[in-house]
């Protein structure tokens, strides 16, 4: 339930906070006094569109901010927003600068005007000729016929559609994997084929880089040998024994000797003698080393030419698959995995055909209880539409909600909704967006929203907001008493904000606010008061063409404020 509402710098207004009051409101005031700003501040809560043009002449920007209460249902909402509810009431904002750029607040935290308008429709709904013109399309009267459904309707139609939309997720799925089938298949070709290869050749993690560092031994083979010979007569001595050449080992030796007889008589050179045997012992193991190494230099040619023969097959390889043999067995185990993949996309088609089917018929018994459902409330909803017409001054007028079968489910079920209309006798019944009249429209609006209110009467929504502006439109007299008596019944399930410039309307409001304005010649400023007493008295009788103090308009006033049970 809105429970005020602060207006700055919006159109004519300059200033303006009201406070709405449970029940049925009715904003009234001269033509161009700003009524319609209240319903335009509403809406731009609502989330419709603002430019520049909304804005106050000499303002930097509008302002406008609804308090609400009664939140139970969007609290999780608002706290996903990043908003915040102070004392069980929620601020809503939306401010427009001069050069047409929106903000919007949701509980205090800036929000997109998205989530404001989603969030803001859940707390109020505004009627006014763009609600005519949805009225006449076949969503808005599936909606319509929906919402007289009643709560287990919503709950069997969310299950529907999420079945639908899944059917709709794995019916695209399979469409994909059908027409990729041939390239699927060349892919698998392609795979095969370069794992066969590559197993064929049956490579090695580095075995590449192994077999290079062979062939350069084997290709150097004889420098190999020759230097190593020339390491180890260095070390030993030569091989023929002559002694003009007796090596590393050999000179060590003399020197070991030497030292170890001087030891002998000289106790100082025992360290040195320590020290040359130690190195003798390095020597000697060095020279072992180098003759091992040199035996083990034979010259395979047999082998140099088997390595060549390998390194042309896994060359082979790295030409296609990757520039070492490392990355060839990376590009094998990637392949067998997405070989996999590839195969279990043909046991996915199947899966999913399987899927659709069961889904197809889930869906079928799902689609006719909504349409069981529907057809059952589309009677009972014109029959209930029908007699609040009559109430209002067309009594002959024939309404019905049409269900026509569509050729294939939709997201809604298997039907679409039309709602025919026919207002006097002898005429054909027709969509009702085309042979109805804007007055008629109105109507038509405002009885389905009294039956639609009775039915919904209690539920778990708390108090919604219902703003009707030119609900009155192109009626009068005994018409336009029974709109307010209708007005006034649907306020005893909602709150009802009316802007109205009609008396007979205005009187069954249980509070009354008037727009007015001032001059001083240069700027025009309207404000809102609240009128009771004989401040509403006057309203009225302005409203109804006499003269707000003679004694006549006043006493037709009083009379139309009983007969509305105001009095």
């Amino acid at each position: 339930m809105l429970t005020d509402l602060r207006i700055q710098g919006l159109g004519v207004i300059e200033q303006s906070t009201i406070d709405f009051h449970p029940g049925m409101t009715a904003v009234t005031g001269e033509t161009g006094a700003g009524k319609t700003m209240v319903v335009s501040s509403l809406g731009l809560l609502m989330g419709t569109r603002a430019d520049a043009g909304v804005v106050r002449h000499g303002s930097p920007r509008a302002l406008v901010e609804g308090r609400f209460a009664n939140l139970d249902h969007v609290a999780e909402r608002v706290d996903a927003a990043g908003g915040v509810v102070e004392d069980g009431e929620l601020l809503l904002a939306r401010q427009v600068n001069q050069s047409g750029r929106s903000r919007a607040f949701i509980g205090g935290a800036q929000s997109s005007v998205g989530a404001l308008a989603e969030l803001a429709g859940e707390l109020a709904t505004i009627h006014g000729q763009s609600e005519q013109v949805r009225l006449g399309s076949p969503e808005r009267q599936r909606q319509v016929l929906d919402r007289f459904c009643g709560p287990e309707h919503a709950k069997a139609l969310a299950d529907y559609q999420h079945d639908f939309d899944r059917r709709t997720q794995l019916a695209q799925e399979l469409e994909d994997l059908v027409t990729r089938a041939q390239e699927r298949a060349r892919e698998q070709d392609l795979l095969r084929f370069g794992l066969e290869e590559i197993a064929a050749v049956d490579p090695q993690p580095g075995e590449d880089e192994a077999l290079t560092q062979e062939m350069t031994r084997l290709q150097a083979m004889d420098d190999l040998q020759r230097l190593a010979q020339q390491a180890s007569t260095a070390l030993s001595g030569s091989l023929d024994g002559f002694d003009d050449n007796p090596g590393v080992v050999g000179l060590f030796g003399e020197a070991r000797k030497g030292m170890e007889q001087a030891e002998a008589l000289d106790p100082a050179a025992a360290e040195v003698a320590q020290q040359l045997r130690e190195v003798g012992f390095a020597v000697n193991d060095a020279a072992a080393a180098v003759a091992g190494y040199l035996a083990d230099l034979d010259a395979d040619p047999a082998r140099l030419e088997a390595i060549g023969e390998r390194r042309a097959a896994l060359a082979g390889l790295t030409r296609k698959y990757g520039t070492t043999i490392d990355e060839v067995l990376q590009w094998s185990q990637d392949s067998a995995r997405r070989l996999g993949e590839l195969t279990g996309s043909d046991e996915r088609i199947d899966q999913l055909r399987d899927q659709l089917a069961q889904l197809d018929d889930s869906l079928a018994s799902q689609a006719a209880a909504l349409t069981a459902t529907r057809r059952e409330a589309a009677e009972s909803l014109a029959s209930q539409v029908q007699g609040e017409l009559a109430a209002l001054a067309m009594p002959h007028a024939r309404l019905a909600f049409e269900l026509k079968a569509l050729p294939d489910l939709g997201r809604y079920g298997a039907e679409s909704v039309q709602l025919t209309f026919a207002a006097n006798p002898g005429l054909p019944s027709a969509p009702l967006g085309k042979v109805a009249s804007g007055g008629e429209l109105s109507r038509v609006r405002l009885a389905l929203e009294v039956v639609l209110a009775d039915a919904n009467a209690g539920d778990e929504h708390g108090v919604h907001t219902c703003v009707f502006d030119e609900v009155d439109a192109g009626v009068g007299g005994a018409v336009a008493v029974e709109i307010g008596r209708r007005l006034a019944a649907l306020a005893k399930h909602c709150q009802v904000i009316v802007v109205t410039h009609l008396a007979q309307v205005a009187a069954f409001a249980d509070s009354h606010l008037v727009v007015s304005k001032s001059t001083n010649g240069e700027v025009t400023v309207s404000g809102l008061r609240r009128v009771t007493g004989q401040d509403r008295q006057e309203e009225l009788a302005r409203m109804m063409g006499g003269i707000e103090s003679s004694e006549s308009s006043l006493a037709h006033a009083r009379e139309l404020l009983e007969t509305a049970g105001q009095g």
